[in-house]
């Protein structure tokens, strides 16, 4: 592994925190073993440090605990010691995986008032300081990068943004971890999660129930007459459902795509959606709302569209893939060939680079 390159030396990133979890935690880690297989040792400003992965030996971490703060107050506590400690270590470029006024290569993996009007809310006064912080974010970056083209032009409607400061980059994918199997070794998954053989088996991964669309797919599935089951992995529901369970949190996640049929994705707000890619390749294809950013990269048969608001449609696509089920030809033999971007994690990092090399030479010329 080759040395971290002299332009590389100050490279840094801010996030939440370094550890396994969901979203911008994952993608940022996803960017840390990126860095890593090029010689890369990035400082990382974190609220929180799982000392115990690997990758907390690949950087040199820069700990900001926020506990004395009020919680509404500890983002902008948080953005304040980012800046303490990027003027105390001459930190340069910076990539902001969190919402700070210090990046200079802000990433918007979501936009607040994007999600407020997805989810029919009004702004309180939270809501009003979480827009403030993240409109600095993307106001001071020198670039920023749009994990979709839906965020892009979120950022041109809701703040303003100029097209010209945003690059599109869809987000990595573990390529290794994130991969099918053979029927063998998917049968012996299956019967590990105790999932029935006659009955087409539909994932929801969630966290947030309300904003994953759960009540729209348990409606569905507790009145259908199809061969159909959901099961959930990820937060406990309020009671029990019919033809509906729930695995629990799973660390293997991707052992769940390979062993269901298909992944349902109903979310009243979808930036990207790492969930739907991560399926795809794994060779399981996704019922998908159609304003997810994901659906901008997944290509039929691998995606089976369907609107959010018009149940009907749902029905419609549940439909189609219980027919395929039933017709043994919803396994995808080929799943790279049905995205239409690049997902290796190389790529992403390498036109990642790219921009902090950018920012980092114009930067010396100008000294």
């Amino acid at each position: 592994m080759a040395a971290n390159p002299a332009w590389a030396e100050h490279l840094a990133i801010s996030n939440h925190g370094l550890r396994n979890s969901g979203g911008i935690e994952r993608y940022a880690m996803t960017l840390v073993r990126g860095l890593h297989e090029r010689g890369i040792r990035p400082t990382v400003i974190a609220k929180a440090f799982d000392t115990r992965l690997p990758e907390y030996n690949w950087v040199t971490p820069v700990h900001t605990g926020v506990r004395a703060a009020p919680g509404k107050l500890r983002d902008l506590f948080f953005d304040w010691r980012i800046g303490r400690a990027k003027r105390r270590l001459g930190l340069f470029p910076l990539i902001g995986c969190n919402q700070t006024r210090w990046s200079d290569i802000g990433i918007c993996g979501g936009t607040h008032p994007g999600f407020l009007e997805a989810m029919g809310a009004r702004a309180r006064l939270g809501d009003r300081w979480k827009i403030g912080l993240e409109r600095a974010h993307f106001e001071a970056s020198q670039t920023i990068v749009a994990h979709s083209a839906r965020m892009r032009d979120e950022l041109v409607r809701h703040y303003g943004i100029a097209p010209g400061k945003i690059t599109l980059l869809y987000p990595p994918i573990d390529g290794a971890r994130f991969a099918p199997v053979d029927a063998a070794a998917r049968a012996v998954l299956r019967a590990q999660l105790g999932l029935p053989d006659d009955r087409a088996v539909f994932l929801l991964a969630s966290t947030g129930h309300k904003r994953k669309g759960l009540d729209l797919l348990t409606g569905f599935f507790a009145r259908t007459e199809l061969p159909a089951t959901l099961v959930i992995a990820g937060r406990p529901m309020a009671g029990a459902i019919p033809n509906v369970r729930h695995l629990g949190y799973r660390n293997d996640i991707e052992n769940v795509y390979r062993a269901v049929d298909f992944t349902a994705m109903a979310s009243l707000y979808e930036p990207f959606g790492l969930v739907g890619v991560e399926s795809v390749l794994c060779g399981t294809p996704v019922l998908l709302a159609d304003d997810a950013g994901c659906a901008e990269v997944i290509r039929v048969p691998a995606q089976l569209p369907f609107a959010v608001a018009q149940p009907a449609s749902l029905a419609r696509a549940v439909a189609s893939a219980v027919e395929r089920w039933r017709a043994g030809t919803h396994r995808l033999a080929a799943p790279r060939d049905l995205l239409g971007y690049d997902p290796r994690v190389s790529a992403h990092v390498d036109a990642l680079l790219a921009l902090a090399r950018n920012l980092a030479d114009r930067r010396k010329s100008t000294h």
